[in-house]
Formats: structure tokens, sequence, C-alpha cells
């Protein structure tokens, strides 16, 4: 199918483009961006007086539980994912099958310790990695299975974590078969022990206190990239009662900013039963790019970590940016997101592979 979307501002993934444009696409790919009403529009056209055209987001942390979930990120205008855990095989090899065309990067199941929170989700006992030796063999494990990278699960020292000497050969062992290490590090503790064994990803932020500028300094000269997941802490600190603990989180997202650390946005969405707190597939990114701009990002740069930035950690090839050749996974909104975050929430249309979805 060919269609132009007409007279549209345009995110290209890094930046907002001077003047009007005019999309064209092709059988699922952006065939050319030009001036508007430079060239006669192909096929239909789709008016886009008043808006801006954004790359489809790419939501840097989610859990897939059922395929009503893929629909969901759709609404929202997510068009691809980071899945941090989806488990047993069959299980994900059955989500892949109804994705309806969404792309997804997964670890599998997660590597764990033997008492922490996670300890408890069923099908996990065979994750428990207790040894250096259960560690490697795990690895080699999600390795055989094809996954994209090492999801390892840290607790602060004495909550039920893997031990240091199990968690570092884990990484060790991800490292020599060329796969990154993604940590769940949601303390203090647990942040400066995924920073000591060199994991490549932390995802979530800090309820319980503030991480030292010395780990900070640790996180920008190792290239750590972090995905906060601020929708997900700040839903977690109201229902246990403590809302003021996200300040926490959000110092947490502010002082990495102003250090220069990469920041990919992730809502830590899901819709699994039991899940310590309720964040949606449909409208998870949206919020995490407002707190990120709550906790300082300009706009721009929220809207990268949401796009651009993020297809490029997770290997999302020719997604996240507005160029030809590139996927034409798009999102249409009304205003200008750019200069108010709020308008990536005032969706107009979005397409998934040059196919608009309802």
């Amino acid at each position: 199918m060919t269609f132009t979307i007409t007279d549209t501002a345009v995110f290209d993934g890094d930046d907002l483009l001077a003047g009007r444009h005019d999309v064209r696409v092709d059988g699922g790919t952006v065939t050319a961006v030009t001036p508007a009403g430079a060239v006669a529009p192909s096929g239909a056209v789709v008016d886009a007086a008043g808006a801006t055209l954004l790359p489809g987001l790419i939501d840097g942390h989610v859990h897939f539980q059922q395929p009503v979930d893929f629909s969901a990120l759709l609404a929202g205008g997510v068009t691809s994912a980071a899945d941090m855990a989806s488990w047993p095989p069959e299980h994900l090899a059955d989500l892949r099958s109804r994705s309806g065309g969404i792309v997804f990067t997964t670890p599998g199941a997660p590597l764990i310790g033997p008492a922490g929170p996670h300890s408890h989700m069923p099908g996990l006992s065979e994750a428990v990695i207790d040894s250096p030796e259960a560690a490697r063999r795990e690895v080699a494990i999600r390795v055989a299975q094809g996954v994209d990278y090492i999801k390892l699960v840290l607790e602060a020292e004495g909550r039920g974590g893997p031990e240091p000497d199990a968690a570092r050969a884990a990484v060790e062992a991800a490292h020599a078969a060329g796969l990154r290490v993604v940590a769940h590090a949601s303390s203090v503790g647990a942040i400066a022990l995924a920073v000591e064994i060199g994991v490549d990803i932390l995802t979530h932020a800090p309820l319980d206190g503030t991480v030292a500028a010395e780990t900070i300094a640790r996180i920008v000269e190792q290239g750590i990239v972090v995905v906060p997941t601020l929708i997900m802490m700040r839903t977690v600190a109201e229902a246990r009662g403590v809302p003021q603990a996200y300040a926490n989180a959000r110092a947490f997202a502010t002082a990495i900013h102003d250090a220069g650390v990469v920041i990919v946005a992730g809502s830590d969405a899901n819709s699994a039963p039991g899940s310590p707190a309720a964040v949606f597939h449909g409208t998870g990114a949206r919020d995490e790019t407002g707190l990120l701009v709550d906790a300082g990002l300009s706009p721009v740069e929220a809207l990268r970590a949401a796009t651009s930035t993020s297809a490029e950690l997770y290997g999302f090839e020719n997604r996240g940016v507005i160029r030809p050749g590139s996927v034409a996974d798009l999102l249409l909104v009304n205003g200008d997101p750019t200069a108010d975050i709020a308008a990536v929430g005032d969706i107009r249309g979005v397409w998934l592979a040059g196919r608009r979805v309802s």
C-alpha cells in the first residue's frame, strides 16, 4: 500500500525537522521525506495539518503476559518493545506468533537469587543462581534458547538476590557469549552491586535512598545505559503508601542525566497477576516520557529516549527513526511534543510497518 502523510511536522527520532513535510510510505517502508507541497502525493493522502509525525515509540522495559498486551501497546503508539522476562520458551514462542507484527526482544527467564522476591514466581525455581557454576549453566541455557540478552535480578546485600560471585560469573559468561546483561536493580545496594560486577544496562531507580556520586561516576565511566522506569517506581511508592519515596527515584534520574548517562524510556508495563504495581501497556510509555521531562530531560531528549536511542540500544534496525528506508512504524499526534511532551498522548494515528491500526 502506498500513501502520503501531508503537511506534517516531523520529529525524525533525533530532532524536529524545520518546516512542514510530506512523508511517503510504500509497502511498509518510508520512501521519501520532502518539504510540504514540493512533490505530488502518492497514493492515499493523510492530511496531518496541525500534527506532528514521530517514529513509533519503543518501550525499553515491558512484560508480556497475553496477546491483548500487544494491541494495548499499539493503542498507546508503541510499535516495538524490550521484553524483560517471558518464560517458559513455549509461552514465549506463542507470544511471538501472536504479536500482531510488533517486534520485541527478550531475555527469556531472568536469573534470580535463592530468596529474593522473584524466587516466589511460578516457573523460576530452575533460574536460581546460587553459585558461579549455576550462573554459567543458566547463561548457557539462555544462549542455547537464542535470547537477546541476559536479565539478572539483583537485590541489596542480605535481601535474597544472587551473591556477588554468582552474579559476576553470570556477567562474565554472558559477555563471553557476546550477550549484554540487563540488571534489575531497584535499590541503592542493588545498583552498587550491578555497577561493581559490570552490567551493561541498569533498569529501575531506587526508592530507598540516594545513589552515591561515586557510583554515578562509575556508571558514566563504564558506559552503562539506564532505563529508570520512573512510572513504575512512582506507582510502587504510591502502592506502598510512601509516595514521598519517589523523590529518590526522580533524583537518581536527574543526577544521571546531568552526568551525561544514556537514558532509555521504559515503563515496566505489565498485566501479570500479582505484580507489585499496575502500569498499563497503553499508557506506560507516554507517562514515562512525561516523568523523564519532569526529572530534567528536555522533551526532545525524552522523545529520543523513546525512539532512536531505544532502537539503538536494543538493535531495532531501521526503527525509531523517520528517513527514507526506515520501517514505517509511525505515530501521528496533535500538537508539538517537542515543545509539550504531553502531546505524545494526543494520538491521531498509528501505523505498524505501513499498516494503519485502529
